[in-house]
């Protein structure tokens, strides 16, 4: 039996610009509180937790900044490694695997996220 699954609005869809700043927001992730953020690339919306698979390290060099120049990486400000934006693959540098993704929707102009098994929202 599968465990059912949460939207989280997280924000309008227009404060997500491809290869523009990131919208972060927090997370319980296998019971740890952690920083995720959400990106447009190519016109469609993803996240990741904010989280190097090299160094579990967060990876934006100033906040919300996680796309190189070109606009088509996401890079650890730390140790330089890149990432897919649309798969959080490891697509060169010091790399162990891929960065951690959360599943998003979009819909009448609001984006969430969705919980799972080990994705939660924070409660206060």
């Amino acid at each position: 039996m599968s465990e059912a699954v949460d939207l989280i609005e997280l924000c309008a869809s227009g404060e997500l610009q491809d290869g523009g700043p990131a919208v972060a927001f927090d997370v319980l992730f296998a019971g740890q509180r952690c920083r995720a953020f959400a990106i447009r690339y190519e016109g469609r919306v993803h996240a990741y937790l904010n989280r190097c698979s090299h160094v579990a390290m967060e990876m934006d060099f100033q906040p919300g900044q996680f796309f190189d120049d070109s606009g088509h990486w996401l890079l650890c400000s730390t140790h330089g490694a890149a990432y897919e934006p649309d798969s959080g693959v490891c697509a060169g540098g010091p790399c162990r695997g891929g960065l951690i993704k959360i599943d998003l929707s979009e819909s009448d102009a609001l984006v969430h996220w969705h919980t799972g098994p080990q994705l939660k929202p924070i409660e206060f």
